[in-house]
């Protein structure tokens, strides 16, 4: 190649480096993105961090308390948390903020547990306070509880197996060698990647004398013995057998839990001093005062957080008058002071995530503990073997003591000491080493008598050693003494007392109210007056604002539900309760502001829907189209106040009426036509934005008017604009026939 053709080749060349950019981009499918990439961290998330094992704890939690074990905390004097933490990390590299929160979780000043792990000292919070938080570890110190003993017995005898830890520069427990079922003593909660865990508690003797009556019968009744969760918080639990069977049996459902309170007469007050272990007392505190500003514990004159050194207590002061036990059965329905626990057993399983009703789980757990038990019976037994093993080379010596020291005093190369020792005597090379090491003093027939009547006992135990092994009801025997022992030892009482249903007093809103006859009047800016008939006889002329006037009005009672459909297509639900009763010479409340509406909403109807919410409401559009809708699809079965997609918003609203049965209607569009139909014609909806069915055709130009009941309008040849099917046209409006409509949203 000539000279101007290599550099015009080097011109056009393109650069490595450009190659291997566009070689980098590969089109690759989002699933194996998410195999290869978000999979593992999800796996490990499950597995490593979120879900607890069979026994009991997560592996930060086995991971800190491994530390403090080793650390000798098991006995002496406490030491700084700022030293634990710091130890810890050589087996959990999350940050010292992480190791910290996971002690302060297992620590008996926290509250979390019913067996607290970590014996404290110093401020740790409470679990029953948000806002009360624990000091920094350098001020606070912490050791292991005894109860801890249990968690780590024989745990140097091969009764779990040891792993690597991050870093391969130490080993640490897979799992604890916990002697009872900690998974259900200890309240647990977790979320991974696409699943959660959700431990309640249970009370360590009640746990320890169903897992020993399981061993003996394994289809035993669990709720003889296992009576229901029990809660560090305490409260009252309000026992439903069918509830409780179920997260037996299944590992999910739920138990309501309430708060305990006594009240003081001499005061007039009431001291709140146990709360469901799921909320807080500031979510209590802000609920009761969110009801105080909206006018609805009105026996309440003040609230206020008294905890100290003493224990948790919220104190309420009472007006005169009040009864303690119905206002506090009003607040249990209305705030957290009564609260579920809602149950998740999900468990690792052999690194699998299972969820497990409690039989499942104590057969897992007496599986593993059985493994655990014969793993250490086999370790004890091999030692005694091995020291049966070297007795016996000790007896030999025994028959001729001054041959053995003529052996090792005649070898005249230190390496022959073994061999020549394996000869004389017939013992193999273990045994020869042990002769060889014992003190020249200890060489006397004395010292090896004593050592080998030891030989007999050792036959003993090694005989019961391996008759255990082989006999699987030596071994639960053994299960059920650890177990017993374990509640002899750290059992207490109950915290959660157990009440059932008919022991308790319900709040029923509409008694408490106490339901009378009112009149209620809507005006068309949104005023609403609730007003008692005595009233309005003594002034029966209704106020308006200047321009304002009457656009529904209802007889009822004082405390049925009401809603309140708006020009944002949405509705807004209470109860006529929480309004005062006035008089008709003011203007009333102002819904916007009273149901917190949004800005620039507007009332447009109301509806009283009764207790069955029988009937249907029609929604009449501009466009001619025409929804019904039952009135069953506005039910809920929360206590929500505002419901979105009230109705269809497509085309503008004209019109709502409410129907309890079939009748015939009038409708008027702006041409001025007029069509006469039944509303059987229009079949009910499922949904409530259903945009509904064409009921009267509109020309471009105009649009639904009004809509009345036919009995209501002056059409006097009314076969002119009746229809047999919609839509139709309807006729033009003859002179004889029109009245002034009155427009706008009418009842």
């Amino acid at each position: 190649m000539k000279k101007n053709e290599k550099t015009q080749a080097k011109k056009t060349a393109v650069p490595a480096n450009v190659l291997g950019l566009h070689a980098a981009v590969v089109e690759q499918p989002i699933t194996d993105t998410l195999e290869t990439n978000y999979m593992p961290y999800a796996m490990s998330v499950i597995v490593s961090r979120a879900i607890p094992e069979i026994d009991g704890f997560k592996p930060s939690h086995r991971k800190l308390l491994y530390t403090m074990y080793k650390m000798g905390l098991m006995t002496g004097a406490r030491t700084k948390s700022a030293n634990i933490v710091g130890q810890t990390m050589r087996l959990n590299p999350h940050g010292d903020a992480a190791i910290y929160d996971t002690m302060v979780r297992l620590s008996k000043g926290y509250g979390a547990l019913l067996t607290p792990f970590v014996d404290s000292k110093g401020n740790f919070g409470k679990s029953y306070s948000r806002d009360m938080s624990c000091a920094a570890p350098r001020y606070t110190e912490a050791k292991l509880t005894p109860i801890c003993a249990e968690l780590f017995r024989d745990i140097d005898s091969d009764t779990v197996d040891f792993v690597d830890n991050y870093d391969n520069t130490m080993k640490e427990p897979a799992l604890l060698p916990t002697t009872f079922p900690n998974i259900l003593v200890s309240a647990n909660s977790g979320i991974a990647v696409g699943m959660a865990s959700q431990f309640c508690g249970f009370n360590l003797k009640e746990v320890c004398d169903t897992t020993v009556a399981y061993l003996k019968n394994p289809d035993c009744d669990l709720t003889e013995t296992l009576l229901a969760p029990d809660f560090p918080t305490g409260g009252e639990l309000i026992c439903d057998p069918a509830a409780l069977q179920e997260i037996y049996n299944t590992g999910r459902g739920s138990v309501k839990v309430r708060a305990k309170y006594r009240y003081v007469k001499a005061e007039n007050l009431i001291e709140i001093y146990e709360i469901p272990y799921s909320t807080t007392v500031e979510a209590i505190l802000d609920k009761v005062a969110e009801l105080i500003k909206a006018g609805k514990a009105k026996e309440i004159a003040d609230m206020r957080d008294e905890t100290d050194l003493s224990g948790l207590k919220l104190t309420i002061d009472l007006k005169r008058g009040v009864d303690p036990d119905k206002l506090m059965a009003k607040l249990f329905k209305a705030t957290t002071l009564e609260d579920s626990f809602a149950c998740n057993f999900n468990v690792l399983i052999a690194g699998s995530p299972q969820v497990l009703g409690v039989r499942q789980i104590l057969e897992e757990w007496t599986a593993w503990r059985t493994e655990s038990v014969r793993r250490r019976i086999y370790f004890v037994l091999k030692k005694k073997q091995d020291k049966l093993h070297l007795l016996k080379g000790l007896k030999r010596i025994l028959l001729d003591i001054d041959k053995a020291i003529k052996i090792i005093r005649e070898t005249e190369e230190e390496a022959e000491v073994i061999p020549n020792l394996m000869i004389g005597f017939g013992i193999d090379q273990i045994q020869a080493e042990f002769v060889a090491e014992i003190k020249l003093r200890n060489i006397n027939k004395e010292y090896i008598l004593k050592r080998t009547r030891e030989t007999d006992a050792l036959r003993d135990e090694i005989d019961d050693l391996e008759d255990i092994l082989s006999n699987p009801k030596r071994v639960k025997k053994i299960i059920v003494e650890e177990l017993n022992e374990a509640a002899r030892k750290y059992g207490e009482p109950r915290r959660t007392s157990i009440v059932y249903g008919h022991e308790i007093e319900t709040y029923d809103e509409e008694e408490a109210a106490g339901e009378y006859p009112v009149h209620v009047f809507l005006s068309r800016e949104g005023y609403f007056k609730k007003i008692t008939p005595l009233s309005l006889r003594m002034s029966g002329e209704q106020k308006f604002k200047e321009g304002d006037g009457l656009r529904q009005s209802f007889e009822t009672t004082s405390n049925a539900e009401i809603m309140f459909f708006t020009d944002r297509c949405q509705v807004y639900k209470t109860r006529l309760s929480e309004f005062d009763d006035t008089k008709a010479s003011v203007l009333g409340d102002y819904l916007p502001a009273k149901l917190g509406m949004d800005a620039g909403e507007t009332p447009v109807y109301a509806v009283l829907p009764g207790p069955d919410y029988a009937g249907a409401l029609l929604f009449f559009y501009e466009n001619g189209k025409a929804a019904r809708v039952d009135l069953t699809a506005y039910k809920t079965t929360s206590n929500r106040r505002k419901l979105t997609g009230a109705y269809s918003d497509k085309s503008p609203l004209c019109c709502i009426r409410r129907i309890d049965q079939d009748c015939e209607l009038a409708v008027y569009s702006t041409e001025p036509r007029c069509l006469i139909f039944h509303t059987a014609l229009l079949a009910p909806k499922t949904t409530r934005t259903t945009q509904g069915v064409a009921v009267m055709h509109m020309k471009p130009k105009y649009h639904l008017e009004t809509v009345m009941p036919l009995e209501e309008t002056s059409i006097s040849n009314q076969s002119r604009y009746r229809v047999r099917a919609v839509p139709a046209a309807g006729a033009l409006l003859r002179q004889e026939d029109s009245e002034e409509q009155q427009l706008g949203l009418l009842d």
